[in-house]
């Protein structure tokens, strides 16, 4: 017992884990959905959860809690991490930040062109198009740590430079693009509570359970205006104050990491990728949703950070960090098109919905599969080729 106890600590503790958590929980939602218990999976997405206090009532499926509710709590934690980066961090200083930035861009704008070339004169297809935008920075890092002690710090440090730009593009984009139906009074109530916090910092309040008791509240106020909630958590998370050393925002930060990343994302991944298997036919893998979200991520990502990458560091606008060449920027620029997460959450608003009508929708959950494995391959094997170069000179 014990050393199987010193066993899960050890594994928890690698970098890793959270991307074996994730795939162990895709597998497992596959295989449910593609058994003689899919109706039990089917059942378990579809059971309606309902906060009612007075006259006002939350009621969702499962699967929405966990997109709106419990993907708050990891937006949340994206902001906090934004928060120390930017004042404290690899994006506090304007030369560490040009290449990386560029690099973002690149990634976003480059895929969701590739999407669009093959999905452009359909509506319907077209809300997708920021879905190949993301990149998974937990999935990312874990391909990263299985080339061992040979990965240079500086690498690291670049890559989440990357997804944090990355992660804040795509929280612009979710803000500007997949509100609907917006609640002026919702809105002006979380304008109001978010006027509060921003007080608070600005009084100097150290008070963390205040600020998540308030940060609550914005929740429910954005959720019900009709711009996604989840957006509230990266507001909370910014009007954090990072004060007295950052002792107490580091401890907040620090004890989100283990439910976040060890709960909230396998169960995030868990509910939105079983795909059933049984209505898919060759037309699915052929279709321009799919097409359009795997070479986006799988060309259009590579393309992107690397040609954005070198159009800065030719322009002299930036340079890569001291220890990492040409042929590390292109492994790392193909390690960039993993979406997963972040890009199934964008397909869950791009094509919304629940119960039933979310389990038919396969077409960019296939993409998405597809893209992050193939791009999540080929990174591995080019960084551990170059970076054996590196350790081999012959």
């Amino acid at each position: 017992m014990r050393l199987l106890s010193k066993s899960l600590l050890n594994f928890f503790k690698a970098e890793s884990a959270v991307g074996v958590l994730l795939i162990t929980a895709t597998i497992i939602a596959m295989l449910l959905s593609n058994s003689h218990y899919a109706y039990l999976y089917k059942d378990l997405l579809a059971i309606p959860v309902v906060i009612s206090i007075h006259e006002f009532v939350i009621a969702k499926p499962l699967l929405l809690w966990v997109n709106d509710g419990l993907m708050a709590v990891f937006f949340f934690m994206v902001g906090l991490e934004i928060k120390r980066e930017v004042l404290d961090g690899s994006l506090s200083q304007v030369s560490k930040i040009v290449v990386p930035a560029f690099a973002a861009v690149g990634g976003m704008v480059v895929p969701a062109l590739v999407y669009t070339a093959f999905n452009w004169g359909d509506p319907v297809a077209m809300q997708g198009w920021a879905i190949p935008m993301a990149t998974d920075i937990a999935f990312a890092l874990g391909i990263l740590s299985l080339l061992g002690n040979r990965v240079p710090a500086e690498l690291k440090v670049f890559l989440l430079a990357l997804a944090i730009i990355d992660d804040l593009g795509a929280i612009i984009v979710i803000a500007l693009f997949y509100g609907h139906g917006l609640s002026t009074s919702a809105l002006a109530v979380s304008a109001f509570f978010i006027a509060v916090l921003m007080v608070m910092n600005w009084r100097g309040v150290t008070n963390n359970t205040a600020y998540v008791l308030i940060g609550i509240i914005v929740w429910a106020a954005v959720l019900k205006s009709g711009v996604h909630a989840t957006i509230a958590g990266v507001i909370v998370g910014l009007l954090i104050p990072l004060r007295n050393n950052g002792k107490s925002f580091h401890e907040l930060e620090a004890s989100l990491h283990a439910p976040v990343n060890y709960v909230i994302l396998p169960l995030f991944a868990f509910v939105n990728t079983g795909v059933n298997f049984s209505g898919v036919s060759s037309k699915d893998f052929l279709d321009n949703i799919t097409i359009g979200i795997t070479l986006g991520l799988f060309i259009g990502k590579q393309v992107g950070i690397f040609s954005f990458s070198l159009l800065a560091i030719t322009l002299k606008l930036g340079k890569l960090p001291d220890g990492l060449h040409i042929g590390h920027l292109y492994g790392l620029s193909v390690l960039g098109g993993i979406g997963f997460t972040m890009s199934l959450f964008i397909g869950s608003l791009a094509f919304e919905c629940s119960g039933d009508a979310c389990i038919n929708m396969i077409d960019e959950r296939i993409g998405i599969l597809l893209g992050s494995l193939l791009s999540g391959i080929m990174g591995y094997l080019i960084l551990k080729w170059q970076l054996s170069k590196v350790s081999d000179p012959k």
